[in-house]
Order: C-alpha cells, then sequence, then structure tokens
C-alpha cells in the first residue's frame, strides 16, 4: 500500500500545484500535520486534532452555525485542497483559515474545558483520541509559532486535507492515479 502522504507529496512537488507556496499536507487516518516551505522542504511536523466525525464534507451551512448548533455527526474535517490565510478567530487570536466559508481552521490548541484533555490527547502515541473538534485542526502552539505562522503569514498558502472515506483520486483528480 503506497503511503498518502508521500503520494501526495509527489504529486504537489512534480505538478508544482503548491504554486510556489509555502503548503501543509494533513492525513487524517493518522491525525498528523506536515508543514513545507515554499521550496517543498519540511519545515515541520505535529500530531493534530481533528472533527469528532469521520467524513471528507462540510454539512451545508455549517460555517454560518453557532458551535452548539452543529450536530455530532456534523463535526468533520473537510477533505480537499484549500488556499489558507492567516487571520484571527473571533477573540483575536491568530488561526490559520483553511476553509473559510465552513469555519475550518487551523490553530493552536485553546480549549476552555479541562474534560476534554486537548493537550494530553495531542500527546498520546496513537490517533485513536484525536477525533474531538468540531472540525478545525488542531496543534501545538509550538509547531504553530514555528511551522505555520513564519510560512503562510505573508502570501498564504495552500492545505491539502487528505481524505478518509474516499480515495485521494476521487478528492484531488486522476493525476494522483499511481503509474505502478
Amino acid at each position: 500500500m503506497t503511503d498518502p502522504v508521500g503520494q501526495m507529496l509527489t504529486w504537489i512537488q512534480n505538478s508544482a500545484d503548491n504554486q510556489g507556496l509555502p503548503f501543509i499536507v494533513i492525513n487524517k487516518q493518522s491525525a498528523h500535520v506536515f508543514a513545507y516551505n515554499d521550496r517543498g522542504e519540511l519545515v515541520g511536523s505535529s500530531a493534530a486534532l481533528l472533527g469528532k466525525a469521520i467524513g471528507d464534507d462540510s454539512a451545508p451551512g455549517i460555517g454560518k452555525l453557532a458551535l452548539n448548533k452543529i450536530r455530532e455527526k456534523d463535526r468533520t474535517t473537510p477533505a480537499g485542497r484549500f488556499f489558507a490565510s492567516m487571520g484571527e478567530n473571533l477573540n483575536g487570536n491568530g488561526i490559520l483559515w483553511v476553509d473559510y466559508e465552513n469555519a475550518i481552521s487551523l490553530h493552536p490548541i485553546r480549549s476552555n474545558s479541562p474534560s476534554e484533555q486537548r493537550k494530553k490527547r495531542l500527546s498520546t502515541p496513537t490517533s485513536e483520541d484525536n477525533r474531538i473538534s468540531f472540525g478545525c485542526i488542531n496543534v501545538s502552539m509550538t509547531f504553530f509559532n514555528a511551522s505555520v505562522i513564519p510560512h503562510f503569514e505573508s502570501k498564504g498558502g495552500i492545505v491539502y486535507v487528505l481524505p478518509e472515506t474516499r480515495s485521494l483520486e476521487s478528492v484531488f483528480g486522476p493525476m494522483l492515479v499511481s503509474e505502478h
């Protein structure tokens, strides 16, 4: 079986799909994030917390709902290719907007609920307990400050979220089909 991150990285580099911009590849199955600079060099990687529900699509209109109105089955991290740019949430905290319309961002862990134990979940050796968010991608503050901000703050970049219920080809197109 081909490593999906490696397959994606090869396609990005061969096709120059990132258009000379920094990029991030998110593997939802392993709950891991890989950040690359504009030359395609790895600048950091981190475990991640993802949407609580398994799935590759955002529910229609989800970006307009209050968090307490989002059903558990709709708390997905959508798969796809997104132009991402730095911004702020409603509290003025720095985030990387991944899918602005659907209110999906990549940001450091910020939880006011001790029962969620987000920092602990992020540091466990498996990805089994990394499904907790409403759809956003949560990473450590260290990774966000070192690998996201310096590379995305000036002109943004591309975020590739790998699917978990569909094939890479169905999300990113036939150019990803292996030539083996």
